[in-house]
């Protein structure tokens, strides 16, 4: 290494000591102010998981230590030219401006609050700012090849990234130290990209926002004496989705698109698992619940710091996977991308999310769906052939063969004759049938029921039928609106037709039966 690299490796490192002493120095007298000022963050939610007030401008320490460094860095390359990172007053401004505006959106919404459609629209017009300046996404090579987006695909794709990105950080902020730990991760994955991608001003740029992160985690580890608060959390992952921006213009293909999303997984998971699991809920998406990452792991009896250190491991994890994509290779690519559908599958599990739980059930039925229409037609079949039927014989076939195929394991039919219904007698003439090894109705084991009332279309009680079927992990394969809907009236008006005063069933069919028959009167 030469005289010139020596020197441009103590200003690199010069600059990162300094934004973290900067940042230390800082976050002290922003605790210290906000804490006497009354901005603080009060434990008045469920959510909330502190137990004391504490302020919530962390932020300020780190932005105002991220610019003060950058500004001195730029002052001492303009006086020496070969510690100059090359970046241009536009790129100054394309970065810096718009991340102020975000930054002023953070104060203000830590000490008033604001809804979340008014911070979109702001990061929006933030994002826009940063697209004017020629920060862009251009392509998207692992899904396009190498074809060249139109203003109208690639406008919109930024801003969503922006968004993206600079909310997931955001998401993530609810337990000490874990947005400031988990961004600390993705701002080195960037320096380090930048660096091999021969970008000294992302790289100078990132390394000023590790150490400005880093001074302020000494006060915000568990147990925290300040928060990052929106401010803060809203400003470095406006930054990191900038600085990635700005970072894929310089590398080749898959290192441009995959590098940063791997490397921002935790905060981008988190994000994702959020919107899906309150979909399905029903729930608003932008609403606030305790049900993130660190909630689930702390419902599964892990400690405040155990939960943050195993969400650093993850992010750790992350980083690591992501620079073996700095070698891209087909190989490479299927590796990485196995290890985290895995990892994300097996962890997803663990957590316990009832949605998810909904969804496999969703899924599972969907594979057993032949079975599911199998059933369902023998009950329509047999409200088709009740219809028609003439006599009992013919009436407990059809009722012996719908239900052999399901999985109900038996009924038990029961005819209310006329003058039963008159004297208000509970109905006796009875046709029992069950499948071959399965449990009597007169003894049923761990067994639900269904009980059907059979009233005929002109109002009167001709019966009942109660199936049943035992306990059982596998599910029902049957719509079960099929059995409570057309099916007991077209069994009721049967029954009333084929007879008003006997019963006579028949005294053997298809499968197991119980006959109990016994005439009105």
């Amino acid at each position: 290494m030469g005289q010139g690299g020596r020197k441009l490796t103590l200003f690199y490192l010069g600059t990162f000591v300094g934004a973290l002493l900067l940042s230390f120095v800082l976050t002290r007298v922003v605790r210290n102010f906000a804490t006497v000022r009354g901005w603080v963050s009060v434990p008045a939610l469920e959510r909330h998981l502190h137990s004391s007030p504490l302020p919530r401008l962390g932020g300020v320490a780190i932005f105002l230590s991220f610019f003060a460094t950058i500004l001195l860095a730029i002052t001492i390359g303009y006086f020496v030219p070969a510690l100059s990172f090359g970046i241009s007053p536009k790129l100054l401004f394309t970065i810096l401006i718009p991340g102020f505006l975000v930054f002023s959106l953070g104060v203000y919404d830590d000490i008033h609050s604001l809804g979340p459609y008014v911070k979109f629209a702001v990061q929006a017009i933030a994002g826009t700012m940063v697209y004017a300046g020629g920060l862009r996404i251009l392509n998207l090579p692992v899904l396009f090849g190498h074809h060249h987006f139109s203003n109208f695909i690639g406008f919109p794709l930024t801003i969503l990234w922006i968004l993206a990105i600079t909310n997931a950080f955001n998401l993530i902020d609810g337990l000490d130290g874990l947005a400031a730990g988990s961004a600390l991760f993705s701002t080195l994955v960037v320096f380090v990209v930048a660096l091999l991608s021969h970008s000294s001003a992302v790289s100078l740029t990132s390394l000023v926002l590790a150490g400005a992160i880093l001074g302020f985690l000494r006060f915000n580890f568990n147990p925290a004496t300040i928060f990052l608060g929106d401010c803060g959390s809203l400003f470095i992952g406006f930054m990191l989705s900038v600085l990635a921006l700005y970072g894929a213009q310089k590398s080749p293909t898959i290192i441009a698109v995959a590098i940063p999303v791997v490397s921002f997984g935790l905060p981008i998971l988190e994000t994702v698992l959020s919107m899906v699991r309150r979909f399905i809920s029903g729930r608003p998406v932008f609403t606030a619940d305790r049900e993130h990452i660190h909630h689930k792991l702390l419902q599964l009896g892990l400690s405040h710091r155990q939960v943050v250190i195993t969400l650093y491991a993850v992010s750790a994890l992350f980083a690591l996977l992501s620079l073996f994509l700095l070698w891209p290779t087909g190989s490479t690519l299927g590796l990485v991308l196995a290890v985290l559908g895995c990892g994300i599958w097996i962890g997803v599990q663990h957590l316990g999310y009832l949605e998810f739980g909904e969804i496999r059930r969703v899924a599972h039925r969907t594979i057993e769906q032949r079975q599911i229409f199998i059933n369902n037609m023998s009950i329509r079949r047999a409200t088709e052939e009740l219809r028609v039927a003439r006599d009992y014989s013919q009436l407990c076939r059809i009722l012996a063969s719908a239900f052999s195929s399901n999985d109900f394991d038996g009924f038990e039919l029961r005819s209310v004759s006329e003058l039963q219904t008159i004297q208000d007698r509970e109905p006796e003439a009875c046709f029992r049938w069950k499948k071959p090894g399965s449990p009597s109705m007169k003894r049923p084991v761990n067994a639900w029921t269904i009980n059907l009332e059979l009233v005929a279309t002109n109002r009167s009680r001709v019966g009942s039928m109660t199936v049943y079927r035992q306990y059982s992990e596998r599910n029902l394969q049957l719509d079960i609106n099929l059995l409570t809907a057309e099916f007991p009236l077209v069994l009721a008006d049967t029954l009333e037709r084929i007879s008003l005063h006997s019963v006579q069933f028949p005294t053997s069919v298809d499968g197991s039966a119980e006959i109990a028959v016994a005439q009105a009167g």
